[in-house]
């Protein structure tokens, strides 16, 4: 092609829209691009950018240099706006001193130096440049060097772009770049991948800043980009990504989440996952990240009441039936639904709806582990957990229907309880047993709250709160059941040789600590509620 028809200019018929004619634009600097890269690596000047001695100087001049390639564009832009063939070179130029300023990007020194002379809002002010292939090239720029390996180099000089970055709204710049890209072109769907690399950049290197990116705009991006009716790709993986870091530890974003119906977004989204599994370990991430998402969101209590409205139970219910990759997370979010006071009304409805012939079997035989996913410990912690918050449900008759799955099939469902109860109370006694190993090479001074509370959390983790859980358990349906649950558990715990010490040790501990953050009124009763059934299980 020679420089005649790269040139050639067609005149707009009436009508034609303004993506088209961008496209056009877009298509002679894909062009040109192409032209000059047989002569780039001759440029003198790029010599000078990829030369490895930078110096303020040499930073200084390239700066400038791309200053005035802007500024020459927008000048030939506004007095040439119908007239491409007049603006297009400079577009070309414009884009070859950006693709040298990636220099920078190695060397985080000089970020000083752009901060000062203002280029980091003149590469925002392109973020809306009318030609795409500029603000894409501005975004592959910005994302390297926002490249948090590279921000850590120099934490000062990055805290100063960060800050220049968020002053300049560039999440509102990003998306309204985002949302006039065609995905279906490579290089478009690139710059939007990049895009939310820079998000992420920003997250990762200040974490604090997700809340305001959030309410910006960007939750209500990543929504509707995750719902978009396109085939799955790498970016619905990174928007899935985004949303589950957005929804981490923040309240106000799972508020927000809820605001703007998102709780319904990720109940239809995963709701495609109810009779076939993802067809590629990316999609599967990109679930399991959906996933993620809805369990956060439930952290914040009045999510949990959306959360029903939208039938999200039900759909959890059918995930456990269908046993497809599904099932293991939708036991994780049923976990995070239920749990607390807050889910005893989600705990009725579960009840309702006939969960029980759904959680029972999972109880009887932990179900497999996905390669990815939960782990089978994992799995069982959160059965047993959903399992003790619903045998607290406040109906009669819910209540027995509970208490009935106990006494079925000769007991059978008691029997899995005490063989839970004897497997974690191994493992908790031998972390007890390191415990105590550790705790007589200490000095008195090395005996801290802090250490103590260290020690707990090791126990909780070494699988303590399980524990706590299943005896939870077994203390309640002793109390409230038929006197045949209690009998079965002390012939079994006779069997084993224990008594029900073990259990009140366990449960004496689990009064101390329990609802620490919860309300004081909440905490006394359910104390209360747990010793009385602990005197009636020693009778």
């Amino acid at each position: 092609m020679n420089v005649t028809e790269l040139l050639s200019f067609t005149p707009e018929t009436p009508g034609s829209s303004k993506r088209k004619q961008n496209e056009d634009n877009n298509t002679r600097l894909h062009n040109k691009k192409a032209k000059m890269q047989i002569t780039d690596s001759t440029d003198p000047s790029n010599l000078e950018a990829e030369g490895e001695a930078l110096d303020d100087a040499s930073v200084k001049r390239m700066i400038f240099k791309f200053e005035k390639k802007t500024s020459r564009n927008q000048e030939l832009r506004i007095k040439f706006p119908d007239n491409p063939e007049k603006f297009v070179e400079s577009e070309v130029e414009l884009n070859e001193v950006i693709q040298e300023m990636h220099v920078l990007a190695t060397v985080p020194d000089y970020y000083s130096i752009m901060i000062d002379l203002n280029t980091i809002q003149t590469l925002l002010h392109l973020l809306n440049h009318d030609n795409t292939d500029i603000s894409i090239a501005v975004v592959d720029l910005l994302q390297e060097l926002t490249e948090v390996d590279t921000l850590n180099d120099n934490e000062d000089a990055a805290e100063g772009l960060i800050d220049a970055l968020l002053e300049g709204q560039i999440t509102a710049l990003l998306i309204q770049n985002m949302e006039r890209l065609d995905e279906s072109v490579k290089e478009e769907a690139d710059g939007v991948h990049n895009s939310l690399g820079i998000i992420e950049n920003v997250i990762e290197f200040r974490p604090e800043s997700s809340r305001d990116l959030a309410a910006q705009g960007l939750l209500k991006w990543l929504l509707q980009r995750i719902k978009l009716k396109a085939p799955f790709d790498s970016n619905k993986l990174y928007a899935s990504e985004i949303l589950a870091i957005l929804l981490q530890d923040n309240d106000s974003t799972r508020s927000l989440l809820g605001d703007i119906d998102g709780i319904d977004v990720l109940l239809q989204q995963l709701n495609s996952y109810k009779k076939r599994d993802p067809d590629s370990s990316e999609e599967f991430e990109c679930m399991e990240n959906l996933f993620n998402s809805l369990c956060s969101s439930l952290m914040y209590t009045p999510n949990k009441e959306r959360f029903m409205k939208g039938e999200g139970l039900q759909l959890m219910n059918l995930l456990l039936r269908e046993k497809k990759q599904s099932r293991n997370s939708a036991i994780k979010v049923l976990d995070y639904a239920m749990t607390g006071p807050e889910g005893a009304e989600l705990c009725q409805k579960f009840v309702d709806i006939l969960g029980l012939r759904t959680i029972f079997p999972l109880f009887m035989k932990t179900p497999k582990v996905n390669k990815k996913g939960l782990t089978g410990g994992q799995l069982e912690e959160h059965i047993v957990s959903i399992l003790s918050s619903i045998v607290k449900v406040g109906s009669s008759t819910q209540k027995q229907r509970v208490l009935n799955k106990f006494v079925e099939n000769d007991h059978e469902k008691v029997e899995r309880l005490l063989e839970l109860h004897f497997k974690y109370l191994e493992k908790v006694r031998n972390c007890d047993k390191q415990i105590e190993r550790e705790k007589r090479s200490l000095t008195a001074d090395d005996v801290t709250d802090e250490k103590d509370d260290e020690f707990y959390m090791r126990r909780l983790d070494a699988g303590l709160f399980v524990l706590q859980l299943l005896d939870y358990v077994m203390i309640d349906i002793s109390a409230t059941g038929p006197s045949t649950i209690k009998s079965k558990i002390m012939r079994i715990l006779n069997m084993r040789g224990e008594s029900v010490k073990a259990v009140k040790g366990v449960m004496r501990e689990y009064v101390s600590n329990i609802g620490e953050t919860a309300d004081e009124k909440f905490r006394e009763k359910e104390q209360n509620k747990i010793l009385g059934y602990l005197d009636q299980f020693q009778k």
